[in-house]
């Protein structure tokens, strides 16, 4: 049986004492919530929130995500996470369509943070957290990026590190922008607002500087912006405008592969998250893939429930239509996918989580917002304030296109290899690869030395073997290169930027997580954001064929990965061709790929790929309340909450999902924080923005 049924009205629900759980939204957040309501640790004020025997904890999924043998469904775990097998083989190779990798927190003290709870320890604390409880280090492995990137724009192929003042990238722009990297008009706009160096930022400075962080330059006249403007009344477009001119705008919005990091969303955020792709930043994923994250956080779920006597109701299929707290229970009803704007039945919890974006959050509000609500009734999430603070987030559309091939065309290393290879070849050491060193009786001093460069991106063999050598003092032999070569080879992903409709290709290679005779290499063949999707989407649907789904209605990021058709595959071919072999190339020069599919995220019920802060808000104090609506509407204290990455302090990210569901657990429910969050707070608190 995939799913539990709904128990009838005359079930003994009604007239037993039991607490019901209903959390609505099976990705990141939803999942996440389920699992730390059933293995989190509670304090004493907080012992009569805990779920006991006998009650019931229900998760809700529009969707139905394919989350164990006996849960199956049409597409992997995690939203708006996606991992895509070569066949849908969990075998064989792999894309992210979705999501796809976390920044590692070392909990370990190191050179680089020797207090790994202090503020400045970089990473993801509860993702890394989560993976470790789950038991999953042991596939997490470095998903590095390429300190040399591959840029075609205007119609020129060139590399980051060719660009000079003789060799400019082809854009006119002020002050000589277009001789160094794209991401420095990110650093020219930032150095307007400097109050200590930006690497001694803490989270809560962050949170700070977000409602009080100021331009502090001194401008000339002709700037529209001057000094003592508060960033967070700046769209980043119109700061960027201002300060670097048409040209040097388009190479920074070209250059650094995202539209989305250059429209007009708060400046002070803006400055925080555009170092994502910056050359050198180091990142993590799972070898089985990261939707095997929500796997595993579905499987604790089941086993903890089924352990504590806990009755997990799991309703695929089936999505939150409406909701109202009414004589201190969230009541709700429920639609089946099949027939998803209409009623199909009303439910009762004593708290409910909306675990949801906010496209999917305003159309649950739509179905009560034109009617007066029943007697008694509260309806929290149609109160102008709620309302005003659910359009803190911008809904940034994107769409993502993978492909297999059975040759890795695009290597550098790879028989005849095109004009403009992606210089992808890295090296990183592992302890996994010291302990296979180990094994082959690697010299020991050697071994020492590269337990110091654990994690070290190196771009070629004779980098990492220059710093083991420095360290020892002593030189590896021609047998020793070669297993350390064989051991530590780990191609970063790139990625390569155009300014085409492309925008950004990331290259996962062949990443099977178990042999196969033979291999089979994946690319991420498109990565864009904003006004990018609208010309794929014209491409879906091929030639005599007329729409036969409302855009408003096609769920097709629910549905999985749908296959590329002829037209959209011939393009992409098109601008891949013009990316690695040069302007006009043309499409045969990349081979017919063995598979291809897409996830347009930009449909509902995501329409966002991701969400970013607008500007005009204490985005500290939307990030406090909008958790709770209760909280805004002066009202009854209902027990309603929104949790998930859309109203986070890591947009984006699974990390903006876990904290800003941790943090409801925290506050509201009484459960210890999983993570010391002393100097890591889960989002702003109170007294960064006062």
């Amino acid at each position: 049986m995939n799913a539990t049924p709904f128990p009838s009205t005359t079930s003994s629900d009604q007239t037993m004492t039991r607490k019901t759980y209903s959390i609505f939204g099976a990705g990141a957040a939803g999942l996440y919530t389920a699992w730390r309501l059933l293995a989190g640790k509670a304090t004493k004020a907080g012992q009569s929130k805990q779920l006991r025997k006998g009650d019931v904890l229900e998760l809700y999924d529009w969707g139905r995500y394919d989350f164990s043998r006996r849960h199956r469904g049409t597409r992997a775990a995690g939203a708006r996470i996606c991992t895509w097998h070569y066949r849908n083989d969990p075998g064989q190779s792999f894309v992210e369509l979705g999501g796809m990798r976390y920044s590692f927190w070392d909990q370990h003290p190191g050179k680089g943070a020797p207090d790994p709870n202090g503020g400045l320890a970089p990473g993801h604390r509860v993702v890394t957290k989560t993976i470790e409880l789950l038991g999953l280090e042991k596939y997490s492995v470095p998903f590095n990026v390429t300190s040399d990137q591959l840029f075609y724009l205007r119609s020129r192929n060139f590399y980051l590190n060719d660009i000079t003042s003789n060799n400019a990238a082809p854009y006119a722009a002020n002050n000589f922008l277009s001789s160094t990297t794209p991401d420095q008009g990110f650093t020219t706009v930032q150095d307007l607002a400097t109050t200590k160096p930006w690497d001694q930022f803490t989270r809560r400075d962050w949170c700070d500087f977000y409602q009080k962080g100021e331009i502090t330059a001194e401008l000339p006249s002709s700037s529209v912006f001057q000094k003592g403007d508060q960033l967070k009344d700046i769209g980043y477009w119109n700061l960027l405008y201002d300060q670097l001119g048409q040209e040097g705008f388009e190479y920074t919005a070209d250059g650094n592969g995202y539209s989305s990091n250059v429209i007009n969303t708060h400046a002070g955020v803006s400055f925080n998250i555009n170092n994502e792709f910056t050359p050198g930043s180091q990142y993590r994923t799972l070898s089985i893939g990261y939707s095997g994250m929500f796997n595993a956080l579905f499987d604790e779920i089941e086993k903890l429930a089924k352990a504590k006597g806990i009755e997990f109701r799991y309703h695929p299929d089936t999505r939150l239509h409406s909701i109202l707290w009414k004589d201190d229970k969230a009541v709700f009803t429920y639609a089946e996918r099949s027939n998803p704007n209409i009623a199909a039945g009303t439910r009762e919890a004593d708290a409910a989580w909306m675990a949801m974006p906010r496209a999917a959050i305003d159309l649950v509000a739509q179905a009560t917002r034109f009617r007066e609500p029943p007697k008694g009734a509260v309806d929290v999430l149609n109160h102008d304030k709620v309302q005003l603070y659910l359009e803190a987030t911008i809904m940034q559309p994107s769409y993502k296109v993978g492909m297999f091939f059975d040759t890795p065309w695009w290597a550098p290393d790879t028989s005849n290899a095109p004009p403009y290879p992606a210089q992808i070849v890295g090296y990183t050491i592992t302890p996994e690869d010291i302990a296979a060193l180990k094994k082959q009786k690697f010299p020991a001093n050697a071994l020492k030395a590269m337990a110091t460069l654990v994690d070290v991106p190196y771009p070629s063999l004779a980098d990492m073997v220059a710093a083991i050598e420095n360290i020892t003092e002593q030189p590896l032999g021609i047998a020793q290169t070669k297993a350390l070569a064989a051991a530590t080879r780990n191609d970063t992903i790139g990625p390569s930027v155009s300014n085409s409709p492309i925008r950004m290709v990331v290259y996962f290679g062949d990443n099977a997580p178990q042999p196969q005779k033979k291999p089979v290499y994946g690319i991420l063949a498109s990565y864009d954001d904003e006004d990018n999707t609208a010309f794929w989407r014209e491409l879906e649907l091929g030639p005599d064929r007329n729409r036969t789904i409302p855009w408003s209605q096609d769920t097709q990021p629910l549905d999985g990965p749908r296959a590329v058709p002829a037209r959209m595959g011939k393009m992409r071919r098109k601008m891949l061709a013009e990316l690695h072999f040069g302007p006009n190339a043309d499409y045969s020069a990349v081979p017919e790929p063995l598979d291809a599919a897409y996830m347009d995220w930009s449909l509902p019920p995501f329409n966002a790929g991701y969400h970013e802060w607008a500007p005009h808000y204490d985005i500290g104090d939307v990030q406090r309340k909008i958790r709770k609506p209760s909280l805004l509407s002066g009202g009854a204290d209902a027990d309603i909450f929104i949790v998930g990455e859309a109203y986070s302090n890591d947009q984006a990210w699974v990390e903006g999902a876990y904290c800003t569901a941790e943090s409801v657990l925290n506050d509201f429910f009484g459960i210890t924080p999983i993570i010391d969050d002393c100097e890591y707070p889960f989002i702003c608190p109170e007294s960064s923005t006062t």
